[in-house]
């Protein structure tokens, strides 16, 4: 079962990676250092910004996602994005970057989650 969860976290890891390749390259500026590390520690911390604090985020917006009929979890992408752009270091991303990073990271992540099962034992 470890195992499991670990392949799958890597999977998510590397994928999530792909996806901040493609949102920094579009939309936001690298200054200095290895870009393939950037992006390596990118996709890392976003992975694990999505899976800890994503979940605490949507559970105490719970009454504004719900009156907003779900589009306040954008907001919450944003965040996501804003943070990992934030944490990773020589990267810089302006809103509509963030805005717009957070679609295709919400892409990418339908995508991981349609191919890869949750973290769930069976």
């Amino acid at each position: 079962m470890i195992k499991k969860q670990l392949l799958g976290f890597v999977a998510r890891w590397i994928l999530s990676s792909f996806g901040m390749w493609i949102s920094i390259t579009l939309f936001g500026k690298i200054y200095g250092g290895s870009a393939i590390w950037i992006f390596v520690l990118a996709g890392f911390i976003f992975s694990v910004a999505n899976s800890l604090i994503r979940p605490l985020m949507t559970l105490m917006a719970l009454p504004l996602i719900v009156s907003t009929m779900g589009l306040f979890t954008l907001i919450i992408n944003i965040t996501i994005v804003g943070l990992t752009i934030w944490l990773t270091p020589n990267v810089t991303m302006d809103f509509p970057g963030a805005l717009l990073s957070s679609l295709v990271m919400s892409l990418v992540n339908g995508v991981v989650n349609f191919w890869i099962s949750p973290y769930t034992s069976k």
